[in-house]
């Protein structure tokens, strides 16, 4: 197994279904995790940081629907639900709160496997440095596709991963991205655990940036979860 396969959330409290996607996604190459109620799932997509959520509407401790609109407050992760109901409303009301594809039960794995595909080739296109390249608030100044990064007009000199760090925020403006994430795709999937290297750099940041943790203007820290580049001054 390549240790940078995308790692992908199973949420579903039917153990057949969970051993049927086992075993098509490890064979396929991915990553696999598995939760069998809501709060596990939950947990998983905090701190396991997965490329993508394979989401059951009927699980027995929350609606799916429950579950999709409180993991949209804090993470973009491609979601692709399952579920046995097919009317058009259900699809509509899946899709309205962020899902991004509805397969219905009983479904074809090669099917699933091309809809997961195109998912992850869609995540990749969204995360592309060059998406929304310039950051500019009147004092800070980012620019993606230079690589520089300036304040009140003075160029401020980053590491490469104090950039990289940076970047991936900016990114995803106005979202919290969790650690595990931020560990995997900047320091490799080895080292997800690894928090003392983002709590060192971020410190570098702030001071670099002058950034106040107590009041922070650009980087905010979520207890537990991970950190947010805030988007628009906070009053």
């Amino acid at each position: 197994m390549n240790a940078a396969s995308p790692r992908i959330l199973v949420i579903d409290d039917e153990p057949q279904i969970r051993r049927f996607l086992d075993i098509g996604l490890r064979a396929e190459g991915y990553q696999v995790l598995q939760a069998a109620n809501a709060e596990e799932g939950l947990a998983l997509a905090a701190t396991q940081a997965p490329d993508l959520v394979i989401l059951d509407l009927g699980l027995p401790d929350r609606e799916g629907h429950e579950v999709l609109r409180e993991l949209r407050q804090w993470s973009r992760v491609p979601v692709l639900m399952l579920s046995v109901r097919d009317a058009e409303s259900e699809k509509v009301r899946a899709l309205d709160l962020g899902a991004n594809d509805y397969v219905t039960k009983p479904f074809g794995i090669q099917e699933l496997m091309a809809r997961l595909r195109a998912l992850l080739r869609d995540r990749l296109v969204a995360e592309d440095p060059e998406t929304a390249p310039l950051y500019d608030d009147g004092r800070l100044r980012i620019d993606r596709l230079r690589r520089e990064v300036h304040l009140d007009g003075v160029e401020v000199a980053l590491t490469r991963k104090e950039y990289a760090v940076l970047s991936m925020l900016l990114a995803h403006a106005g979202r919290v991205v969790p650690q595990p994430l931020l560990l995997r795709k900047i320091w490799g999937p080895t080292h997800a655990q690894d928090t003392h290297y983002l709590r060192i750099v971020i410190a570098r940041l702030r001071q670099k940036l002058g950034d106040d943790a107590a009041a922070p203007r650009w980087l905010k820290t979520e207890p537990g979860v991970g950190y947010r580049f805030i988007d628009a001054p906070q009053t």
